[in-house]
């Protein structure tokens, strides 16, 4: 089934969120070359249209937790990229104060609870959060992200088996990337329909097109509504690519160039979505370079800062290590 349609400001608003994020990530793959950003980095480039139509489908104080592949899912969230990017340079602008650098940042504002280094270990938090969230009856929505590797760790199932039983409004969004760490999923997986992944459980799931953000939006949307009408979790598999390796650190070499060419010919979620826009007359050539122009100042604006802004002082050590709950 395809899509509904969108009106033609909510198509450009998606795709200038998804070209921030992929303009973003490029820059911030060449700080990591020059030696600005430092340890892990785990680009998202390729994966836009997952976040940036899951985002429209929620509504503020709902709450969004994810893996260690997560500068998009900040960007979506509304963070400012300019602090996300001085964080991945470990400066105090950083939005953990520089402390937490490209895997752990978090936003209390933006009800964004990280960025996790382990994998899979963002599952039973997210569903803890769904559990807040019913214990509170709050009507919020927890959209909890993995891979297609971390579907196979333990701790999931355990998360999968809890909310189902507390009907937890719980979304488990798994980013299939068809890669995990660098095996496919056809070398790694016995069942690849990762949306079957609940059955056991009683937890309905759908494959949805991670490369189409209008399809992204529409799946997010009845998940959504499944989840506020008190029906428990739900599992959605966005069938995504990403065309960069696992970290900065990897060749990719498990897979030929000419697979990840013929993705970014024919599936790329921003150039379909612009030639959606292009071919039926929602906007012309000039709109959307205008538009390209505005995210490239923002984005060189986010790196400049990051460059700039000071490190943290030693003092820093000390702090945001102790919560006093009294």
């Amino acid at each position: 089934m395809s899509p509904p349609a969108a009106s033609r400001e909510v198509m450009l608003t998606y795709y200038r969120e998804m070209l921030l994020i992929r303009r973003f990530e490029e820059r911030a793959g060449q700080l990591y070359g020059m030696g600005f950003i430092g340890g892990f980095c785990h680009l998202y480039i390729g994966q836009e249209a997952v976040v940036v139509g899951m985002q429209a489908a929620i509504e503020p104080g709902d709450q969004v937790i994810t893996a260690y592949r997560d500068h998009g899912h900040m960007l979506a969230c509304g963070m400012d990229p300019a602090g996300v990017m001085a964080e991945l340079t470990g400066r105090s602008g950083g939005l953990s104060k520089g402390k937490g650098g490209s895997m752990h940042m978090f936003s209390r504002e933006k009800n964004f609870f990280g960025g996790h280094g382990i994998v899979g270990a963002q599952v039973p938090i997210g569903t803890g959060l769904a559990f807040a969230n019913r214990y509170r009856n709050n009507n919020r929505v927890c959209l909890t992200y993995f891979g297609d590797g971390a579907a196979n760790q333990g701790q999931v199932y355990e998360s999968f088996n809890m909310a189902a039983l507390w009907k937890l409004p719980v979304i488990y969004i798994i980013e299939n990337n068809q890669y995990a760490m660098g095996t496919s999923v056809e070398r790694s997986s016995s069942e690849r329909h990762l949306y079957r992944r609940g059955l056991s459980f009683n937890i309905p799931g759908e494959e949805v097109d991670g490369m189409d953000v209008l399809a992204v939006r529409a799946a997010g949307d009845k998940a959504v509504s499944w989840c506020r009408s008190g029906n428990g979790p739900i599992i959605l598999e966005m069938k995504t690519y990403r065309y960069r390796g696992h970290s900065m650190s990897d060749p990719a070499k498990y897979r030929t160039r000419e697979e990840v060419d013929q993705v970014r010919e024919h599936r790329d979620p921003i150039e379909n979505l612009k030639a959606h826009l292009l071919n039926g007359g929602l906007a012309t050539e000039d709109d959307l370079k205008t538009i390209d122009k505005d995210i490239r100042a923002i984005v060189t604006h986010a790196a400049e800062f990051a460059q700039s802004s000071p490190e943290p002082d030693s003092s820093e050590l000390w702090t945001d290590i102790l919560k006093d709950a009294s």
